[in-house]
């Protein structure tokens, strides 16, 4: 399992690692609530390294950082990818379709199901989000016990 976020927050940047803070906590937590945990799963980021002040990536850096992507997905190999987050999601599936409609479903990504999800950073916003993320994990699960 690969699990693809945005970009690296300011806890992340100081750690060298993805999802380390807060909503990286959450994350263990409702990887582990499905029977993955952290060490047994790739985490990685669309953007490698953390936008200025924290903003949305631009179309030219995530394009600048999509073939470095490319290469960690096609040399890991994994048999599900979970895009957790509107950029991951898009970028994957190379849409603009908002998060809240691509998640609910299982897409393809050359070939890799992938599951897009809420990332845990907006469930600490949004609360009533985790029964959503919570079903979506559970779709995770049926397919890579298939």
């Amino acid at each position: 399992l690969v699990v693809v976020g945005e970009a690296p927050g300011a806890d992340e940047d100081r750690a060298g690692r993805p999802f380390v803070g807060r909503a990286g906590k959450l994350l263990d937590q409702l990887l582990l609530s499905v029977g993955f945990p952290r060490e047994s799963v790739y985490i990685c980021n669309v953007l490698k390294c953390r936008p200025p002040n924290n903003r949305n990536p631009l179309p030219d850096e995530v394009q600048c950082c999509s073939p470095f992507l490319k290469s960690q997905l096609e040399t890991i190999a994994p048999r599900a990818v979970l895009a957790v987050g509107t950029f991951p999601a898009q970028t994957l599936l190379n849409t603009t379709e908002p998060i809240s409609r691509l998640r609910g479903k299982v897409h393809t990504y050359e070939g890799t199901p992938l599951v897009p999800t809420y990332h845990p950073a907006a469930l600490l916003r949004n609360p009533t989000w985790i029964r959503p993320v919570w079903e979506d994990l559970q779709r995770l699960r049926a397919v890579l016990d298939a």
